[in-house]
């Protein structure tokens, strides 16, 4: 499922109701001993620092960004490098954006449109990826797939059944609350704009309202709880719609074991079924933005005078749409990184992950099959503050610990708060399964139809990384994908400070044993690093 971490807000409306997803150390930029003595960003990032945190430094910024901004006014300044191609599993990417029609990648032996599999990999009109799902988008979970099956001899069915009923109960319970919660904040936007006569109304006219009437008094005061966690009702509105849209996509879909998603016609057991699906790598509906976003992470067309600015300034972006809204395929997967491999990709991002992995073995042999081809793997660690060492989550490059590819990187999430909240609380984390932490929370890049927002997740972390593994290839192609993914953990920024894991405030843990790297992903210092290889 796509690692994009939707917070359920909490706004305050009455006092009964409340609605809340070795030899690194002399390059480094700060010495090692100093770094965790970084002063504190105490002042609220302005419009222009929130859509670019993630680009700034610690050490210049006192934000912990990656220092790509730093990297490209200091180190790389006009220099192209090497052009990359960077493959995106992921949902459908709109290749048509303002901001990424000029960096997507063109399949140059196959010629459009002709109907034919012009280069024989058997994809046909495959001009800039493919798309393994076909008109589909919605799916289940795949713990939901296990128990349709009604195979009670899965090794993981009892287990299954046991995440269901919990599950079920849990975003049950989520529908009534936050349909009471919109009725609320609903009725009390229609309750002030009949009074104030005017849909558009402002906290000021709300606040200086004066009404004996308790239905405007009761309004005015839900209006001002909201308005203290930072929105409007007209705001709150739009952000409990899309919760409620995604409560109900959860029940009608994700969790309803007699709906049937998949549309392909192939044999999903299969793995030398391909061919299946069809070219067209584009979002079959705007709210499927996930893949757009993260591409613009990567790459977005960088001082164009638009939206957003990617961390690479010279790769191509390969379109391969394979996740649904709800669990990936695990073939479908398998084939994307080959596929990715086959057609000349150098680095792949995989923003997706889940819980329950029937095939894992094809996906690890994929993973294995970039390694082996000199190929980056990124994948986000996943969006459920849990402890990946200890509770798995797939796909993987290891069994029982054993690693399969040395060029796979699992990357975990920060907020833009240096300090004790510096992890993100929806990200996992492991001391073995994850390699090094990445800006994720409050991420600001392209959306479909020419757009640009803010999502949070693991997600968005692992496509900054990505986007460093584009940079280094580019700039340095004679370093292997082993070397690459060295030097991104070896050169991160070490800290030995303690910080609140999992959005838990008595879960405190240094920040060292979250990761094997210990470290925050740093381009400025992987380019000095990297150069020094010979």
């Amino acid at each position: 499922m796509k690692f994009n971490y939707r917070p359920i807000l909490y706004l305050g409306i009455t006092t009964t109701l409340m609605v809340g997803c070795g030899g690194t150390a002399d390059i480094l930029s700060t010495p090692v001993e100093n770094i965790d003595t970084s002063p504190l960003k105490v002042t609220k990032l302005t419009e222009a620092e929130k859509k670019n945190w993630g680009h700034l430094d610690l050490v210049r910024d006192t934000i912990p960004g990656m220092a790509v901004d730093r990297a490209y006014e200091e180190i790389i300044k006009g220099k192209k490098g090497k052009k990359v191609i960077v493959a995106v599993i992921d949902s459908g990417i709109d290749i048509d954006h303002e901001d990424l029609d000029d960096v997507i990648w063109t399949n140059e032996d196959e010629i459009p449109n002709n109907g034919k599999d012009d280069d024989n990999n058997g994809y046909v009109d495959d001009i800039h990826g493919w798309n393994f799902l076909g008109d589909a988008y919605n799916e289940q979970l795949e713990y939901v797939r296990i128990l349709a099956s009604g195979d009670t001899s899965h090794p993981r069915y009892e287990e299954a059944k046991t995440t269901y009923e919990s599950e079920y109960q849990t975003w049950t319970a989520r529908k009534t609350q936050y349909d009471q919660i919109a009725q609320a904040v609903n009725n009390a936007h229609e309750t002030l704009a009949k009074h104030l006569n005017k849909e558009d109304y402002t906290m000021e006219e709300v606040n200086a309202i004066s009404s004996e009437e308790q239905d405007v008094q009761q309004a005015k005061q839900i209006a001002q709880n909201i308005n203290a966690n930072g929105l409007t009702l007209q705001q709150a509105q739009k952000e409990l719609k899309g919760i409620q849209e995604q409560v109900n996509e959860r029940l009608n879909y994700n969790l309803n074991k007699d709906f049937k998603g998949r549309t392909t016609n192939d044999d999903i057991n299969d793995l030398s079924d391909i061919g299946y699906g069809n070219s067209n790598v584009n979002p079959v509906k705007k709210s499927e933005s996930h893949g757009t976003h993260v591409a613009g992470i990567i790459a977005a067309e960088r001082n164009n005078g638009k939206g957003a600015n990617g961390v690479a300034n010279n790769v191509e972006i390969m379109a391969l749409r394979t996740v649904p809204n709800g669990d990936e395929y695990d073939k479908d997967v398998a084939l994307a990184i080959r596929y990715a491999v086959d057609n000349g990709a150098k680095v792949i991002n995989g923003s997706f992950g889940k819980s329950f992995s029937p095939h894992a073995d094809w996906v690890r042999e994929a993973i294995k099959y970039a390694s082996d081809n000199d190929v980056v793997f990124v994948h986000a660690a996943g969006n459920d503050s849990k402890d990946v060492d200890v509770e798995p989550n797939f796909p993987d490059d290891n069994v029982d610990y054993v690693e399969v590819s040395d060029t796979y990187i699992r990357v975990g999430s920060l907020t833009e708060k240096y300090g004790s909240k510096l992890v993100s609380g929806f990200s996992n984390y492991g001391k073995k399964n994850v390699d090094v932490f990445a800006p994720g929370s409050a991420i600001y890049s392209t959306m479909p139809e020419n757009e640009y927002d803010f999502n949070g997740g693991t997600s968005m972390a692992a496509p900054g990384v990505a986007g460093i593994a584009a940079l280094i290839r580019s700039q340095y192609p004679n370093l292997t994908a082993a070397q690459v993914k060295q030097v991104i953990l070896d050169s991160g920024l070490p800290l030995t400070t303690k910080v609140v894991v999992g959005g838990d405030a008595s879960n405190v843990k240094p920040f060292v044993e979250l990761s094997s790297s210990g470290k925050i992903a740093n381009a400025y210092n992987a380019l000095i690093m990297a150069s020094k290889i010979k």
